[in-house]
């Protein structure tokens, strides 16, 4: 469709309170979704409010663009790409009202799923479906996919559950379209609409044969439009009929839908099957009993996920197997949930060989197992060797007692095409999720794909199947309707979206006039020809940064309203420019090359990184480990490469801090009183160092001073040698957390050293794109602590960024020094070494403490070792869902990052401090968070080591 693009971001520029984007970086962004397709759109619209949304869709008709609304960007079959794309998401997100006698809420489209939950709660009532995405998903969304999730088995899909639709036809007419239903039969049509309702009435009475034999047959038969709420018999329902039509045939603007009553009590059944057929062949078993969910999850995803998580799970009542099903199962009182439970339980150890089973009461273990299902959408992006796995098929349905013919014809057809899979999914509604190691990069792997989904097809179609179980059709499946319909079912989609949209203009090519499945595959592009050797080894993914990228693939974990260390800087801003999907995508972009076309020097690029705190969180956070700091180190290292000019002042300043402080620390009192005084105004900005940041001052001895010359080490008498790393943070600014350190390690029984020479990991170098100088500084370190590394010593970090480095990043950026690989495994925290000190017993303490966990500890480490260590000194722990403090080492320093910086800082972590008791300790090991919470709040942190030592006999 051709229009006049300028013009019409003129007319909407100033028209709208909203924003509209043209630019290069917003039409990056928005040129792909959770799918494999990449559209790039002509401009992004985000309407301030439903008055924008009336007047931007009139100026798209008047010239003629196409138009495709946009929730959360989750679609995994490309169902909102290209166009004009209107997010509602940011705007349009009240919940109107919610009615407690009626079981009712109205929401606007760009509700969020958790938010609505949230509100819901209160009131002892809940949405009913509940897709993985609900963290971020918004009800315009589910309503345009028909979207279901885990609990649509007992309370149904988002169509089963609307009341009510106020919408705006292609043409401009708004209307309240009602939702038919056994207490509200159908009532005269709008007025607004009655010509259009008249029309659909008599193709539904005219085709009402045809629809009978092939609508409506079971729950998840979501492709196409959903044409038996037109027959007669049921009386004409355009509001379901709106469900799942993908936005081609109207826009959502206001929604009422039903909420579902919470049981009073809930367990969880953990059903565990040796292989995926047994699972399903157990469905008829269950469904019969009533239960709230039936969701499935392969020990492929379950081997994928962090080790930590795994041992929760087996932890929480995981019971042995290789495919499970978890069952919830709800009732009055918990002994009533508990005795269905079990009598499902034996029933299906009754039926299925090999079948085990486990009654999980507690929430918390509740809320371990059901992570493990919804990281699934992300996990199974990757096989356990690296190899992608990508959507396509992802979504087939059959009748839930055909589930186990669909399973066993689907391993064959795969065993014929040489493909593997992870799959997971609504067993109690016959819905299968795969991600499939197609080949999408190649003309003949995308050829074989295509032949794929088309015999898939056929077998699903043989078992009454449906190729969309809630994702929608989108461009992956809209071109298998017709082989899945016939023609003539398909010339009725084509006769339905005519009434609606003559003009096409509605979301066009989707379920009507589909592309080819292959057509805009986003891997086929040129991103995956992008050269240039980079600095770190990617090794995780085949040495490839363009791999390293195509790690997003849009799930958007990372664009959740709530909870979680990812991202921060999105957490308070709400752009997407500033989550880790979209940095990724402008990546992705920067390589595709024809939207953003300057490469490593894309100033784009650099901009939308710079608000990316490097704080590890998607690390630990994204299902597919996607690893944003490591990809701005690179960024910012090529970026720069050959024109150090062109950096920001404070890479020369905090950057190059190591070296600096060994500076200051030769005169460390002459170094505070300068930056204390009138000259601390200009250095600072001399140094890219922000106004309102005090500098931190030096301690009047360093650490290693300390040690080498007042402190008379504990040797012999069957110590285990152990080396400490003197960090630039402890040894120059916070030496009491290395005194408190050592005097807890001997405490242990070790004998504890210092590296021979002086040593740095690099840090502030890698955070500021200095690969280069970092690799040098990392190599000399290793020279010095290569005897330790190869007698097999433990070396204890105290600052958990440097230990992370060492973890993570040290392997990536001195690839096959084996050094780096030692250092690798024999590099831990403090509370991991005193776990290994045998028969090491820390003096109870009894005292509370609120715990502020170092993103970098989050990401790489963990908190299981220092939670084990609390609780055997008697310290409770309580850590609040707080993700990053807001400093992260250089960012919250850097001029121009002061105010996001304290913004992230005050979302959660300052009040949990300042609502502290005194008597709390605030706990923290990242000198950046210390000096955060010094900054917002009148509380110190303190390290782990200085609580223990407290309590240590001083020799």
């Amino acid at each position: 469709m051709t229009y006049d693009v300028a013009r019409l971001v003129r007319d909407l520029s100033t028209e709208l309170r909203g924003e509209v984007r043209d630019d290069t970086l917003s039409r990056a962004m928005y040129a792909t979704d959770a799918s494999n397709y990449r559209v790039v759109p002509d401009l992004v619209v985000l309407p301030r409010d439903e008055a924008d949304l009336l007047v931007t869709l009139d100026l798209a008709r008047v010239a003629g663009a196409p138009v495709a609304m946009r929730g959360a960007g989750t679609s995994m079959a490309g169902n909102a790409l290209g166009g004009v794309v209107v997010d509602v998401s940011r705007y349009l997100d009240r919940i109107v009202d919610i009615d407690p006698v009626a079981a009712t809420a109205t929401v606007q489209p760009g509700v969020v799923l958790t938010d609505l939950v949230a509100a819901a709660r209160p009131h002892g009532l809940t949405f009913g479906a509940d897709p993985s995405s609900a963290s971020r998903c918004t009800l315009g969304g589910m309503i345009a996919n028909n979207a279901c999730g885990a609990h649509s088995v007992a309370w149904g899909t988002t169509g089963d559950n609307v009341r009510a639709l106020r919408v705006v036809t292609a043409d401009g007419r708004q209307a309240r379209v009602q939702a038919v239903t056994d207490t509200s039969p159908a009532g005269p049509p709008d007025p607004a609409i009655a010509d259009l309702h008249r029309a659909l009435a008599s193709l539904g009475e005219e085709e009402a044969m045809l629809i009978r034999r092939r609508f409506g047959t079971f729950s998840r038969q979501i492709s196409g439009y959903a044409l038996q709420h037109l027959l007669p018999e049921r009386g004409v329902d355009l509001a379901r009929l709106l469900c799942g039509s993908e936005g081609t045939l109207a826009t959502t603007l206001e929604a009422t839908v039903s909420l579902a009553t919470l049981p009073r009590a809930v367990v969880l059944l953990a059903l565990g099957f040796p292989d995926a057929v047994s699972a399903a062949r157990s469905v008829p078993t269950v469904l019969p009993h009533g239960p709230l969910t039936m969701e499935s999850i392969n020990a492929t995803l379950v081997e994928r996920l962090p080790a930590d998580t795994r041992r929760a799970a087996t932890a929480a009542g995981l019971p042995p197997g290789q495919m499970w099903l978890l069952v919830e199962v709800g009732a009055d009182d918990e002994a009533g949930a508990r005795s269905a439970a079990a009598d499902i339980a034996q029933e299906v150890r009754d039926t299925i060989p090999g079948a085990t089973a486990s009654v999980v009461t507690d929430p918390s273990a509740q809320g371990v197992l059901w992570r493990c299902r919804r990281d699934g959408t992300g996990l199974a992006t990757r096989r356990a060797d690296g190899a992608e796995a990508w959507a396509g098929w992802e979504d087939a349905a059959v009748p839930p007692d055909r589930l186990g013919d669909y399973l066993t014809g689907l391993d064959e057809l795969m065993g014929r095409y040489g493909y593997s899979g992870a799959s997971y999914g609504h067993f109690g509604e016959g819905c299968m999720h795969m991600r499939i190691d197609f080949d999408l990069l190649s003309e003949p792997g995308a050829r074989s794909y295509r032949s794929f989904v088309e015999q898939a097809t056929d077998l699903v179609v043989s078992l009454g199947g449906s190729v969309s179980g809630e994702h929608g059709d989108g461009r992956a499946r809209g071109g298998l309707l017709e082989r899945m319909y016939g023609a003539d079912a398909t010339d009725l989609f084509t006769r339905v979206k005519d009434l609606w949209d003559p003009e096409r203009r509605l979301n066009p090519r989707v379920i009507v006039d589909p592309p080819d499945v292959v057509d805009n595959l986003r891997q086929q592009g040129q991103a995956q020809h992008f050269g240039g050797r980079t600095r770190l080894a990617f090794a995780q993914d085949a040495g490839s940064f363009a791999q390293a990228q195509r790690r997003c693939v849009g799930v958007g974990k990372c664009v959740q309203s709530s909870g979680g260390v990812m991202c921060p800087s999105y957490q308070v801003t709400r752009e997407e420019t500033h989550s880790t999907r979209g940095r990724a995508r402008v990546l992705f972009e920067m390589m595709e090359g024809d939207v953003i076309t300057d490469g490593w020097r894309a100033e784009e690029v650099r901009d939308a990184l710079d608000l990316c705190l490097s704080c590890k969180g998607c690390l630990g956070d994204c299902p597919v480990n996607v690893d944003m700091a490591t990809y701005k180190a690179e960024f910012t290292h090529q970026h720069y490469r050959g024109r150090p000019w062109r950096r920001p002042r404070s890479h020369w300043t905090m950057g190059w801090l190591p070296a600096l402080a060994r500076v200051a620390g030769l005169a460390p009192g002459l170094t505070n009183r300068v930056s204390s005084s009138r000259l601390a105004g200009p250095l600072k900005r001399a140094g890219g160092v922000a106004q309102s940041r005090d500098i931190p001052e030096f301690a009047p001895q360093s650490f290693t001073s300390w040690f080498h010359r007042e402190h008379t080490p504990a040797r012999g008498q069957g110590r285990t040698r152990i080396l400490l790393w003197p960090d630039t943070f402890t040894t120059y600014l916070s030496p009491e957390v290395g005194k408190a350190a050592v005097a807890v390690l001997e405490d242990a029984g070790y004998e504890v050293h210092l590296p021979a020479g002086q040593v740095c990991c690099g840090l502030t170098w890698v955070s500021t794109g200095q690969l280069g100088v970092a690799a040098t500084v990392l190599r000399r370190s290793l020279d010095v602590i290569e005897p330790a590394l190869r007698a097999g010593a433990t070396v204890v970090g105290l600052e958990p960024s440097c230990t992370a480095l060492f973890r993570h990043e040290a392997v990536e950026l001195l690839a096959g020094d084996e050094r780096a690989a030692l250092a690798k495994t024999q590099v831990k925290t403090l509370a991991e070494a005193l776990l290994e000190a045998p028969d090491w017993q820390p003096r109870p303490q009894d005292r509370e403490a609120l715990v502020q966990v170092h993103c970098h500890q989050h990401a790489v480490m963990g908190f299981d070792a220092d939670r084990e260590v609390m609780r055997r000194a008697g310290i409770s722990a309580q850590i609040p869902d707080s993700g990053c403090c807001g400093l992260a080492g250089n960012f919250g320093f850097e001029a121009g990052h002061e105010e996001i910086s304290a913004q992230i800082g005050e979302r959660v972590l300052a009040p949990a401090v300042r609502a502290a008791p005194e008597a709390t300790e605030i706990v923290s090991d990242g000198f950046s968070c210390r000096t955060q919470i010094g900054s917002l709040t009148p509380r110190r942190g303190r390290h782990l080591a200085e609580l223990l030592a407290e309590t240590v006999e001083r020799r």
